[in-house]
């Protein structure tokens, strides 16, 4: 990491971080999304942890390498605490007003402009408002999503026999309302949420096998949603607990596609209609069903997701010679009542 400088701008969706690297990142080889990924993890991991970990993050810190590949205007490699993710819905989000005022896509159009960004997961199309040369909202359609199995029943730790479900939208979550574990999703901490739920993944991560018909790398479970149950209703909420129990400050925008993939499933919402999931922080994404499709053998569905990314400043990091605590620590609190 000698002469190490990397230029970043701070973004946030809902109140979830979004640190997109500018510059500095070296050339990553690979014809693929995934093939780059494999190659940040197995050579650059380090660097990772230098934009991710204490000091210059924290434990719930979440980034974003933009690549070049072919067929999109950009690829997105997402990062995290725990490593990388295969979608993430608050970062599309975010990214489509940042390519556009950032002069990396083509000139913008009137009333909205598509970019068509690459992710782990697949290609996923973004529509960025774009009225008097101002950038707004940002609506995404993302891979096909299902419903993989529901009323799974797992022996949870401190918990006993918990029943969930398991959807994909982007990633797979489990799904339960978090008065099952015992709590009100409204009033407790959310240190305590944290832990439950990730208790939950770590269960399941022991008895779960999980499939994707398209791609084998995608098959893992990475976060649980505690949901307020409300799953008839036009206006609900949620928490996402991911990667090594990281939270989601925002409505989550993969766990949102997933949780109307569920409802679809169960037959609760119908083609078009719209549901307000609303984040910790307060902050709300708005999603429907605009197209039934098939998925090997799933019935799946296309989901759409909107909402709005904020900047908030930009930041130059550079790492001293002999400054080892600087290239990355984190310090965890956990909450075991």
């Amino acid at each position: 990491m000698e002469n190490l400088r990397i230029e970043t701008i701070e973004m946030h969706t809902g109140g979830e971080p979004l640190r997109i690297v500018k510059s500095g990142l070296p050339m990553v080889p690979g014809e693929t999304v995934f093939d780059k990924m494999r190659y940040l993890k197995e050579n650059l991991d380090s660097l990772r942890k230098l934009i991710i970990f204490e000091p210059r993050g924290h434990y719930d810190m979440f980034g974003v390498y933009l690549v070049d590949v072919e067929g999109a205007d950009i690829g997105c490699i997402f990062i995290h605490n725990e490593g990388y993710s295969t979608m993430c819905g608050h970062a599309v989000v975010a990214l489509g007003r940042y390519v556009i005022d950032h002069g990396i896509v083509r000139e913008p159009v009137s009333p909205e402009t598509r970019i068509v960004m690459q992710c782990p997961c697949g290609p996923v199309e973004a529509f960025v408002q774009y009225e008097h040369g101002k950038t707004g909202n940002v609506r995404f359609i993302s891979v096909p999503s299902f419903l993989f199995q529901k009323d799974v029943e797992v022996d949870v730790p401190g918990y006993g026999i918990v029943t969930v479900d398991i959807s994909y939208g982007g990633a797979f979550y489990a799904f339960l309302p978090a008065e099952r574990l015992g709590f009100d999703l409204s009033t407790t901490p959310t240190d305590q949420l944290r832990n439950a739920a990730g208790t939950v993944t770590e269960a399941l991560k022991g008895v779960l096998k999980l499939t994707h018909p398209e791609n084998s790398d995608l098959a893992f479970l990475y976060g649980t949603m505690l949901t307020d149950g409300k799953d008839e209703y036009s206006d609900a909420s949620h928490l996402c607990v991911f990667a090594d129990k990281e939270v989601d400050r925002s409505p989550c925008g993969s766990g949102s596609t997933a949780r109307i993939a569920l409802q679809f499933h169960r037959g609760l919402i119908k083609l078009g209609q719209k549901r307000t999931f609303r984040g910790p922080a307060g902050s709300k994404f708005v999603a429907r069903v605009v197209k039934q499709v098939n998925v090997g053998s799933h019935d799946a569905v296309i989901v759409e997701v909107s909402g709005k990314g904020h900047y908030m400043g930009s930041s130059v990091f550079t790492l001293e010679a002999d400054d080892e605590i600087g290239k990355g620590y984190l310090l965890k609190q956990e909450i075991t009542e």
